[in-house]
């Protein structure tokens, strides 16, 4: 005695063919789920570009780097030119090789990235020199070294500090200068005598 068992149809194949199908593209589309973020819309536009984890450098005419941004996301708007940052730490070194630190809750590097902006919390920071500057928004013109607020800024050198409604610092003709409604704390250097 024979048992025949029926044979599998053409169309009982197929389907199992394209539920593996379907399991292997499905596996694919979660793989690449864990890759970068959405890609950022808002009313600048589109972006053309965003870098996450980015660091850019700027050479001068000399081939030196003298300009190095880093953030943990950068977009590029192609419309306005415009590039958007987000938590900057900005280093500029001035013709004698200081660096300056600047930082910003938000940074935006203008057309030609001639002029970079750091707003919210922003700070500029000369450790050769020992200050620190804090303000709402801190512009800087990357080609000419001048940084400049015009909103109410605090020079911290400690013990000492001054505020003013606006900051202007040269990075290569080490100067800098704080105007309109000046006030500040400057406390008696403490000297040291010997008890008798």
């Amino acid at each position: 005695m024979v048992i025949r068992l029926p044979r599998p149809s053409y169309k009982l194949g197929l389907l199992l063919v394209l539920l593996l199908l379907g399991g292997v593209l499905a596996l694919l589309e979660q793989r690449d789920s864990f890759g970068p973020g959405p890609v950022p819309r808002d009313e600048a536009g589109e972006p053309d570009y965003y870098l996450e984890d980015a660091t850019m450098t700027r050479f001068d005419t000399q081939g030196r780097p003298h300009q190095r941004l880093e953030t943990p996301r950068l977009v590029h708007t192609p419309h306005d030119d415009v590039t958007r940052t987000q938590t900057p730490v900005s280093r500029l070194l001035d013709r004698e090789d200081r660096t300056w630190f600047g930082y910003g809750d938000i940074g935006t590097l203008g057309p030609g990235s001639e002029r970079l902006t750091l707003s919210g919390n922003a700070w500029l920071e000369a450790p050769d020199e020992g200050w620190r500057l804090e303000t709402d928004v801190l512009h800087v013109d990357l080609d000419i070294g001048h940084a400049f607020s015009e909103t109410t800024a605090t020079l911290f050198q400690p013990p000492q500090w001054t505020r003013g409604e606006r900051f202007d610092a040269w990075f290569d003709e080490d100067r800098m200068r704080l105007t309109d409604n000046v006030r500040g704390h400057h406390p008696p250097a403490v000297s040291e005598e010997p008890a008798s």
